[in-house]
């Protein structure tokens, strides 16, 4: 893989340069770097992993490069050197792309001197130290800094070196600031105070997010047009992270953003492994055709932030192939130029060799499945990061549920649902889209009377697209309920019972009832083909321990399942499913889960793996083709890392359903190299593929 040039792309230096970048290297300097660090040793490790664009630190918070600005703060270790200007020499001359890296969240003392309205300001109206180096200020990212003195950098950066775009890191500001400029800006435009809390029930609050959308959204416009007037193929990258679909409007991302990064860099906490790829489908949810990289770091990523520094190897091996597996470009970040460490070069080349070798095949196919998840972003743009990730917990359940099942499936924005999105699907499923329009309920609605099938939760469609409430459900008659109690919670010891035979409730052999869920909204059946196959078991104490019986027979629907006319079947689950199975982890949420979808889609899966192991599948297909990748995250880490060893799982059982008129041609391991054998199954095939450690894609070819 040592090769001297990279690529030699026709797409260097055009305005589809980005096509070609598909492998990325960050380097993210530190002060003393231009002093201490090896260029030669980077340009060696652009060849090593096959990357073929790269990042570098350029200005901003300090400078790489001897800038010209007043207050633009230069390394004070630079000398007469260009340690930018060396790296951007190095990368081209390997016919690589380049992307300058800025950083404008906080400024050095003498600009706060002569610019003290570009420092952020708290709630208490003190001036913001940075939190974590206090001898420097966090800027407001909606004063004049952004928007005066950053194009100037911008500008300098474009027009003095041969990049094709600039990536902005922390540009976004960091929560409300209560600046005099902030103040009068937002209640000018709003007519509102700057809100003092982020709850998603302040009229404030929700005006604030809208407010700064739009002042973001300005920026990322003038950035932009900015690199445009010098270099017409370059573009400015705003750093927006996973919650770019919430944050930001759909159409800006659209125009200004040739492609999309995610700087999900790794786990904190107990996360597990696929976050990395549900990022993928969740952007592809809302830009199907936009390339999209996963920033990986080569360190731990928990709150502590031992950021120079080096976490296993299997680690980083399992979160870049997550993100490869669910159509991610693979992209590491080192911080510091020097390296004491260099355990993560090989598992990162790993990796990176991995994804090239199945670029070829996979880069043509599209993603497809029967099965989405619905993106509620709507509902969730109204929360702040300090709420986000609870309303995002239904979500992770029925992922989690859907991955534990081994059903592939992807994901829908539920701002890009059009009636041809959604007869991509079989099966849309709304873990808990609370806040849903008319229209889009319409759409739903639609889709179902077409014969699509839609499996929702909690309190989906209960407000509208601002977050006001609603009387009724606006599901309700498309999934044969009427309220009949608002939601309540939360509670404890409550149940769900079986009531008789049917699809869903199979499998709960031995149990008349199983746990229910900790908030609850109260439902009747209503309309034709309705039925319910789990029932509440009404509340009963907890404690004293002699108390703990039901006092009541089970009643009220906590299922509700519909046959449609048109052939479509809708699920409605009436608590929160998803959160509590996030939470609790109970295996029979689980199955009730997988059992609603399955009932809902009403055949086989396209797509089924048996075996042990715990895998991540995606699905891509081309006219004459079909790759099933298998990501292996059978670990004991697998919620908790960092993983250890990646361990070998035994052969898995693929079944295939093939197109009628079709026959498989050729049947291939890619990773392991082997040729498979397909064995006919009644309009389908059976495929044993052999026992793999990380990562296999299977690719048939059709006649």
């Amino acid at each position: 893989m040592l090769h001297s040039r990279i690529q030699a792309s026709s797409t260097l230096r055009t305005k589809d340069w980005y096509r070609s970048a598909t492998r990325w290297t960050q380097l993210t300097l530190a002060e003393d770097d231009p002093v201490r660090f090896d260029p030669a040793f980077w340009i060696e490790t652009f060849k090593r992993t096959q990357s073929n664009a790269v990042c570098l630190s350029a200005g901003g918070y300090i400078a790489y490069y001897p800038s010209e600005i007043p207050l633009h703060y230069v390394s004070r270790f630079i000398g007469d050197g260009d340690p930018f200007g060396a790296l951007v020499e190095g990368a081209r001359g390997l016919d690589m792309h380049v992307m300058a890296r800025v950083d404008p969240h906080a400024i050095h003392q003498d600009a706060a001197d002569a610019h003290p309205e570009w420092i952020a300001v708290d709630r208490e109206g003190r001036p913001r130290r940075h939190w974590a180096y206090p001898d420097v200020w966090v800027t407001c990212a909606y004063s004049g800094y952004n928007h005066v003195f950053m194009p100037k950098i911008v500008q300098e950066i474009t027009a003095r070196y041969d990049i094709d775009a600039i990536f902005a890191n922390r540009w976004q500001g960091h929560g409300v600031c209560y600046c005099d400029s902030c103040r009068a800006s937002f209640r000018e435009e709003t007519g509102h105070e700057l809100p003092l809390t982020s709850s998603v029930d302040d009229p404030a609050w929700l005006a604030w997010t809208g407010w700064r959308r739009g002042v973001l959204s300005r920026l990322v416009v003038e950035w932009d047009e900015i690199m445009k007037a010098i270099k017409p193929h370059t573009s400015f990258i705003p750093n927006m992270g996973s919650v770019s679909l919430t944050e930001f409007d759909l159409g800006m991302i659209e125009r200004y953003c040739p492609f999309l990064c995610i700087d999900d860099q790794g786990r904190r906490g107990t996360e597990p492994v696929w976050m990395a790829g549900r990022n993928g489908k969740r952007i592809r949810g809302a830009f199907p055709e936009r390339p999209t990289v996963l920033i990986t770091s080569i360190g731990p990523e928990e709150e502590h932030r031992w950021k120079d520094s080096v976490t296993t190897g299997p680690e980083m091996r399992a979160w870049i192939d997550n993100g490869t597996t669910q159509g991610l470009l693979p992209w590491f970040t080192k911080f510091n130029g020097v390296v004491p460490d260099t355990r993560w070069i090989e598992p990162v080349s790993e990796s990176f060799a991995l994804h090239a070798a199945l670029e070829p095949v996979a880069s043509r196919m599209r993603p497809t499945a029967e099965i989405a998840i619905l993106d509620p972003a709507t509902t969730l743009r109204h929360h702040g990061l300090d709420t986000r990730k609870d309303a995002e917990a239904d979500d992770f359940g029925v992922y989690m549920a859907l991955f534990e099942a081994k059903l592939p499936f992807e994901m829908i924005s539920d701002q890009r649902m059009t009636a041809a999105e959604l007869d991509r699907f079989r099966v849309v499923i709304l873990a808990n889209a609370a806040c849903l329009g008319d229209d889009q309920v319409r759409l739903l609605e639609d889709y179902v009377a077409r014969g699509g099938s839609v499996v929702a939760a909690f309190e989906s469609g209960t407000r509208t697209p601002d977050n006001q409430p609603r009387a009724e459900p606006a599901l309700g008659p498309l999934l044969g309920v009427r309220r009949t109690q608002a939601t309540r919670g939360p509670v404890k010891n409550t149940y769900v019972a079986i009531n008789g035979a049917h699809p869903i409730s199979a499998g709960f052999e031995g149990a008349a009832r199983i746990i229910g869920g900790t908030h609850l909204l109260a439902v009747e059946p209503v309309g034709e083909g309705v039925e319910t196959p789990f029932l509440y078991v009404p509340d009963f104490p907890d404690l004293p321990m002699e108390e703990v019986y039901p006092r009541e027979a089970p009643r009220g629907a906590a299922v509700v399942a519909r046959t449609h006319p048109g052939g479509g079947r809708t699920v409605f689950i009436p608590w929160n499913i998803g959160a509590i199975f996030w939470e609790v982890l109970a295996a029979d949420h689980g199955r009730l889960i997988a059992n609603a979808v399955r009932w809902a889609l009403g055949k086989r899966c396209d797509v089924e793996v048996e075996g042990e192991a715990m895998l991540d599948i995606a699905v891509r297909e081309e006219a004459d083709g079909l790759l099933v990748l298998l990501h292996n995250l059978t670990n004991p880490m697998m919620m908790k890392g960092p993983i250890r060893h990646a361990y070998l799982v035994g052969p898995q059982t693929l079944s295939v359903a093939v197109p009628e008129g079709r026959r498989v041609a050729q049947i291939r391991a890619l990773v392991g190299g082997q040729a498979l054998e397909a064995v006919p199954e009644g309009g389908r095939v059976r495929i044993e593929v052999p026992g793999f450690r990380e990562l296999e894609a299977v690719h048939l070819t059709l006649a």
